[in-house]
């Protein structure tokens, strides 16, 4: 195995986190049928996930570093699109 570069990692971490996040308003957008704000976030989506399939397929290493990445990417942008209590529901939750 090869070593690992700690830049390529950390912009792998980043690609993916990003990724997950744009994922999250992709989603929102469709549930909230938004059609033009779905389809930018779609266009995005595809654009940073191309970064990191490009980057980690020399070292399967660098999965574990999207699988974090996605997973820090998706929860961060959920706490985002949290609503606190009162203050109406989340983008996308389903009626009460």
């Amino acid at each position: 195995m090869a070593a690992i570069d700690p830049l390529i990692a950390g912009a792998v971490f980043i690609a993916t986190a990003a990724t997950d996040a744009v994922y999250v308003m992709f989603t929102s957008a469709v549930i909230a049928r938004k059609r033009i704000p779905a389809a930018n976030w779609s266009a995005v989506w595809y654009l940073l996930s191309s970064y990191a399939v490009i980057s980690y397929t020399e070292n399967a290493f660098y999965v574990a570093f999207a699988a974090i990445g996605s997973w820090v990417g998706a929860y961060a942008s959920l706490t985002f699109l949290h609503r606190p209590p009162g203050g109406g529901s989340p983008v996308g939750a389903a009626p009460e």
